[in-house]
């Protein structure tokens, strides 16, 4: 199939080349000419302008945008709006809040333009080990474009199927799915990311209880100094804890134990706050995720070590280079 995408960061590009590795053609377009010819020299089409990148789609048009969400992505949004026909379908796939898909969804509608949202989970791994989708829109759409999203996801691999799941859509155990109508995909994302921010906080405060088991405070005999980088490498095999995120963290401390990199300033993308939100929203009791949220608050004002185990699996599992105070 062919496909549009506008936004070649960390996220973009990848998808594209994961897409065009399964076969599928991409024309690029990004604001850094530099982006788009290193996308072009994989073998990408590489385009100027959103006018060009249209130019160059046969219809029904596929334009997938992989931006920041706010003013950037609303704009870009716009932009294909003026400039796509009936039947074309436009896709987001940053981290948008659900409430603006319900509402670029009934404007694009109006214009005989279909909308999909979907929440984008792999980081700068997926290229090789594939994207978690969740997808929310237009069902045609998404059967539409289900080679597109099959291409983009792990497939089973070594996972075997939960038990029990005869008659349920097998395309979950592929690594996508279609949530429901239009901000279902983002609202599936938003609390995967939410849930993100708790196993995360859970795994730091664990490192960071067994760092100071040997303070001089603390009872001679019952003062330990345990190598961090084993005991991570030791529960990544056969425990219950095991996870890629518990990866992640043993690779973080078998590179530098003190994980002197980093200051412990964690920032927030903004899921774990509309989380929260919809969590009030729906006077759903969540004092963990909510919690999680707040030490992130907190560690732009006070670093404790487990602030430093966050920052580390963020830059480890997306890339994410930690603000400097």
């Amino acid at each position: 199939m062919q496909l549009g995408m506008v936004g070649l960061g960390r996220m973009g590009a990848n998808l594209s080349r994961r897409l065009m590795r399964a076969g599928h053609q991409i024309v690029a377009f990004d604001l850094d000419a530099r982006a788009v010819a290193a996308l072009a020299a994989d073998g990408a089409v590489g385009v100027a302008d959103l006018d060009a990148l249209v130019a160059r789609l046969s219809a029904p048009r596929v334009v997938w945008l992989m931006l920041p969400h706010g003013a950037i992505t609303e704009d870009n949004v716009a932009a294909m709006a003026s400039r796509l026909q009936p039947g074309d379908i436009l896709i987001d796939g940053g981290n948008t809040h659900f409430h603006d898909d319900v509402r670029r969804a009934s404007t694009l509608a109006a214009r005989g333009i279909r909308y999909l949202d979907v929440g984008t989970s792999g980081g700068v791994h997926g290229l090789e080990r594939g994207y978690c989708l969740m997808i929310g829109g237009e069902r045609a759409a998404f059967e539409h474009l289900d080679p597109i999203f099959k291409a983009l996801a792990p497939g089973r691999g070594a996972i075997e199927a939960t038990g029990g799941r005869e008659g349920r859509d097998r395309r979950a155990e592929e690594g996508y799915l279609y949530c429901g109508p239009a901000g279902a995909g983002h609202f599936v994302k938003m609390i995967h990311n939410g849930i993100e921010y708790g196993m995360m906080q859970a795994i730091a405060e664990g490192f960071d209880i067994l760092r100071n088991a040997g303070k001089t405070s603390l009872p001679e005999d019952r003062r330990y100094d345990f190598e961090l980088a084993d005991v991570a490498e030791v529960w990544r095999r056969g425990s219950v804890v095991s996870s890629w995120l518990l990866d992640l963290t043993a690779e973080a401390l078998a590179e530098s134990p003190g994980l002197t990199g980093f200051s412990g300033v964690v920032q927030d993308s903004g899921e774990g706050r509309w989380t929260v939100q919809a969590a009030i929203d729906e006077a759903v009791p969540a004092e963990v995720l909510t919690a999680a949220l707040y030490t992130r608050f907190r560690s732009r004002q006070d670093h404790t070590f487990a602030e430093k185990v966050l920052s580390a699996m963020r830059s480890k599992f997306g890339g994410h280079v930690e603000k400097k105070d």
